[in-house]
């Protein structure tokens, strides 16, 4: 981890910048992309940019200002999130994780990682999956990640994880950013994200001290392998 911890969407930009110009310069050099397989021609590279965090703790909003921020001062960006990647409902059931949805290994890990190789080439269009809350099921070819696309945002929970194959995910990536949140206000945002999606309140709550607290732990240990620390508490001071 390296850095003063980011306070600021204006502070996240000017690293993604900083991250921008620093990939493309030492994947392209001075030739304008890489490559292709049959070596005739060159395609042009995206930057990857991962935010991890605790559930609840506002990667969603920061990738999303992240990319808001990238886009005003004229840098093509888009959010692809890790969380499109849930098992179906019916695969967790069938697996018996139906209950813990949202662990390391109710995802789709191999999946992510090869959509994340795919988005490194700007050849063609890349269509990502969405997760739907609500519905609670993600939804294939729902994002479009065309080739005007400069740089890709992807935030979730175990980017920085260390069973396999996560390990390799961070690699996908540029850099990693870890969200770091106060808990009460994760917490508080968590409970309120389930209600507004359909839970009552007490089973929001329940759910946010069990399964929820349970990822949260292991994800609080992946923090010190992030590339910078984004300070939610002074990101949204008046949260």
């Amino acid at each position: 981890m390296t850095g003063t911890p980011l306070g600021s969407v204006d502070d996240c930009v000017a690293r993604a910048l900083a991250v921008h110009a620093r990939t493309q310069e030492a994947r392209l050099g001075s030739s304008p992309g890489v490559a292709t397989a049959a070596g005739s021609a060159s395609v042009p590279v995206r930057t990857l940019i991962g935010v991890a965090g605790e559930p609840g703790g506002g990667k969603s909003t920061a990738a999303a200002a992240l990319v808001e921020g990238l886009v005003r001062v004229g840098v093509r960006a888009v959010v692809v999130p890790m969380n499109g990647f849930h098992l179906a409902g019916s695969s967790l059931g069938r697996l018996g994780r139906l209950d813990r949805k949202g662990a390391i290994d109710t995802f789709d890990a191999g999946g992510y990682l090869s959509l994340l190789r795919r988005l490194r080439s700007r050849s063609t269009t890349v269509w990502a999956p969405e997760y739907v809350r609500g519905v609670e099921e993600s939804i294939g070819g729902a994002i479009e990640v065309d080739p005007s696309v400069e740089v890709v945002v992807s935030e979730g929970n175990y980017l920085l994880a260390e069973l396999a194959p996560w390990p390799d995910v961070r690699s996908a990536f540029d850099e990693v950013w870890f969200v770091d949140t106060p808990a009460g206000l994760r917490r508080r945002w968590l409970v309120a994200r389930h209600v507004r999606f359909g839970m009552t309140p007490e089973a929001a709550a329940a759910w946010a001290a069990g399964p929820d607290e349970a990822n949260a732990r292991l994800v609080r240990t992946t923090r010190a392998r992030a590339d910078v620390v984004v300070d939610a508490g002074r990101l949204w001071p008046d949260a």
